[in-house]
């Protein structure tokens, strides 16, 4: 049975006022396009436990931290989001483990580690944290000959003629970025359109984090892939 208009029409303007907030426009080729006409790339990275380092090794970490600092002319952003850890599809797996088992001993075993993990993460409301570096390009916006938009001899580039050319830029932000940042231990892999996606849509619903797909295994792999190349 089809709506009122009246009420049509409310939930489409609450639609289009939920769109406009949102400071994005597209999402391409792992590059975030804002209404603004800024483009940004988003890095996932690995993490260090810097209490854990000798005092040596504290101090190489924190010279080549500023060096990096440093090194870096543009602005970066930071961000760590942290959530309730979901286990519950480990412990689904380790439920169907306990039924195939034939040995009668193994079977409660598992029965009993399947519920200490289940109560000891419910009882130390353990969290789950993920890092990110948000790497920012703004094209300057210029008309006319010479401009950022204009071609040899005054010719106007088309669109994807200026995103191409943004893409190499950011991505050699991106580069500098992820060189600077592994030489003090920190692996990093950017996430693709669909990671990003997935990102936006937790970040936005929080209330449906517990259901997001995971980071995919490519990014994990780069991330792996990078901390093999430090060894």
């Amino acid at each position: 049975m089809p709506l009122p208009k009246q009420e049509q029409s409310v939930k489409a303007k609450s639609a289009q006022a939920a769109q406009d907030f949102l400071a994005v426009d597209t999402i391409r080729d792992g590059i975030i396009t804002l209404k603004n006409g800024g483009l940004r790339k988003i890095l996932m990275t690995s993490s260090l436990n810097f209490a854990l380092k000798s005092a040596d090794e504290q101090d190489a970490i924190i010279f080549q931290y500023q060096n990096f600092i440093n090194a870096v002319d543009f602005s970066l952003q930071f961000v760590v989001q942290s959530r309730k850890l979901n286990i519950t599809p480990y412990l689904q797996i380790l439920k169907e483990r306990e039924k195939e088992e034939a040995n009668d001993l193994l079977k409660v075993q598992i029965s009993e580690y399947r519920e200490f993990i289940r109560s000891f993460v419910e009882l130390s409301n353990v969290v789950s944290k993920a890092f990110y570096i948000v790497i920012p390009f703004n094209p300057t916006l210029m008309s006319g000959k010479g401009g950022l938009f204009g071609g040899m001899g005054g010719k106007k580039r088309t669109e994807e003629e200026n995103f191409l050319e943004y893409k190499t830029q950011i991505d050699q932000r991106v580069d500098a970025v992820s060189l600077g940042l592994i030489r003090f231990g920190i692996r990093t892999a950017p996430l693709n359109t669909e990671e990003l996606i997935e990102l936006f849509y937790g970040l936005y619903n929080p209330g449906e984090l517990g259901k997001e797909k995971p980071i995919s295994q490519e990014t994990v792999a780069n991330l792996e892939s990078a901390q093999d190349a430090l060894r």
